[in-house]
């Protein structure tokens, strides 16, 4: 398992068009196929510039991975603070959004808690 963690994230909400920053962490298995550590960074950066709802952003780094590396088994996590709740309406500083997409072996609760425990 490769878990690559604390990826800045910094996009903008889809609906406010205020920003959305946090971390996200990645992990996969590979089967053979590898790609370099930075790319796993270029592929949150790309798919982070255009407006998201987070929920997306974390499906699309996934898949985009599971592409490159010709594997099912991805797992990624966006914990990340959204400035649409803290800086308008409810003004909650405190809270954070956590989104997950786990994939082959890493529905696995033994193999999803391992990656968990890598970020945690």
């Amino acid at each position: 398992m490769l878990v690559e963690r604390n990826i800045a994230v910094y996009s903008n909400c889809e609906h406010h068009f205020v920003p959305i920053t946090g971390k996200a962490h990645i992990a996969y298995m590979s089967n053979g196929k590898v790609i370099g550590l930075s790319k796993l960074n270029r592929i949150v950066q790309y798919y982070s510039q255009r407006p998201q709802v987070q929920e997306r952003l974390t499906m699309q780094i996934a898949n985009e991975i599971k592409a490159a590396l010709s594997t099912e088994d991805v797992a990624v996590v966006i914990d990340a603070h959204h400035h649409c709740v803290s800086s308008r309406g409810i003004r909650d500083m405190n809270s954070s959004t956590v989104t997950a997409d786990y994939s082959g072996r890493f529905l696995s609760p033994d193999t999803r808690n391992e990656f968990l425990k890598h970020i945690g």
